[in-house]
C-alpha cells in the first residue's frame, strides 16, 4: 500500500520585478535568497519610453523578473527590494506579487514552494 504524505500547503505567489538591465543579475539573486526556486527574465520597456522617446532621450534597458515565492517570504522580499530601490538610480524599479490560487501535483508544488518533503522517496 503506498504511503501517503500530508503536507500543510503553503500558499505561493508570483513576484514580479522591472528593474534596471545592469542589476537583473543582483536583484535575481536577492529573490533567490528568498526561497525563490523559479525565476524567468525578460527584456522590457519602462512605462516612460514614449515620453523619452518624444524628448529624444533613450532610456536605459529594463528587465522582468518573474519568479515564485512563498507567501510567508514574499512580504520580507518586497520590504528589502523597497529599501534596495532607494539606494540610488540604477538601483530603482518596481516590484509587486500576485496570489497563486492552485498548483496542480505535488511535486510541482514542493519545487516551487522549496518545500524538501515532497521529494520522491526511491523504493
Amino acid at each position: 500500500m503506498p504511503q501517503t504524505r500530508n503536507i500543510a500547503p503553503m500558499k505561493l505567489e508570483l513576484l514580479m520585478a522591472i528593474v534596471h538591465n545592469e542589476k537583473a543579475a543582483y536583484y535575481s539573486s536577492l529573490i533567490q535568497q528568498h526561497q525563490a526556486n523559479l525565476q524567468f527574465s525578460v527584456p522590457a520597456k519602462g512605462t516612460t519610453h514614449l515620453f523619452l522617446s518624444y524628448l529624444g532621450f533613450t532610456e536605459q534597458p529594463k528587465t522582468l523578473l518573474i519568479s515564485i515565492v512563498r507567501s510567508d517570504e514574499a512580504p520580507k522580499l518586497i520590504e528589502l527590494l523597497e529599501e534596495t530601490f532607494q539606494k540610488g538610480k540604477t538601483y530603482k524599479g518596481i516590484a509587486y506579487t500576485i496570489s497563486l490560487t492552485s498548483v496542480i501535483g505535488t511535486l510541482v508544488y514542493g519545487f516551487l514552494a522549496n518545500d524538501k518533503r515532497t521529494v520522491k522517496e526511491e523504493a
